[in-house]
């Protein structure tokens, strides 16, 4: 008895072609994953010295950021400020309980450092902190 076998099989419930939905949309999660990222690693267009630390650890990312250049101007998101513009950055980020961050090369003067913790303490602020390079 001879088996005969189907020189073409077909499938009973047939794929007729493949389904690139959700293909596209994998591609586009991740393309949005990606864009969404990208707008966290991206760092202000000042570039500062930091001071080296061997004890420095990593502070939360929450509240704001200021950057002091090596000519003691402090600058807020990109924007030269003034100790009254300071002040009122202060009593704003003091009623919302952020924190602060100062990005200080390493060439400002303490004098400089210590007057606008001092301000970050009359405005209320107790999180301050000073970025270091390890």
């Amino acid at each position: 008895m001879a088996m005969k076998f189907k020189r073409h099989l077909k499938f009973e419930y047939g794929i007729n072609r493949i389904d690139t939905l959700p293909l596209v949309n994998v591609i586009l999660l991740l393309l949005l994953f990606s864009m969404i990222i990208s707008g966290f690693v991206m760092q202000a267009g000042i570039s500062v010295d930091l001071p080296r630390a061997i004890t420095g650890t990593v502070a939360s990312a929450e509240g704001i950021s200021l950057m002091i250049l090596s000519d003691n101007i402090v600058h807020y998101d990109g924007k030269a400020m003034n100790t009254q513009q300071l002040k009122s950055l202060f009593e704003r980020c003091a009623k919302k309980g952020e924190s602060v961050l100062i990005k200080a090369d390493k060439r400002v003067s303490l004098e400089r450092i210590s007057q606008i913790w001092d301000l970050c303490r009359v405005a209320g602020i107790s999180r301050i902190n000073i970025a270091t390079n390890p």
